[in-house]
């Protein structure tokens, strides 16, 4: 694992999130120069893969959790599946 990928991983999912928003925003930038372009969309794509991990991790727990014997053991992870109107 890179150097990048290793802080990214270490910092929340919210925090890696907000800043991959940030470098979309650099990234529509016309005036970009392209080494800065190129740089950017390579840690883009770092963090891209660091929160897709966070959040099959969070998955994993949330699974294992509804899996426990508790007050509710009919509770089973259910696939989820976004609406196709959602409410505006």
């Amino acid at each position: 694992m890179t150097r990048a990928a290793k802080a990214g991983k270490a910092e929340s999912f919210e925090k890696n999130l907000e800043r991959l928003d940030a470098i979309v925003h650099q990234l529509e930038d016309a005036e970009l120069p392209l080494d800065k372009a190129l740089q950017l969309y390579e840690e883009g794509m770092k963090l891209s893969a660091v929160c897709h991990e966070q959040l099959q991790e969070a998955e994993g727990r949330v699974e294992i959790l509804l899996k426990k014997p508790g007050p509710t053991p009919e509770r089973r992870p259910e696939p989820f599946e976004p609406e196709e109107n959602p409410p505006l």
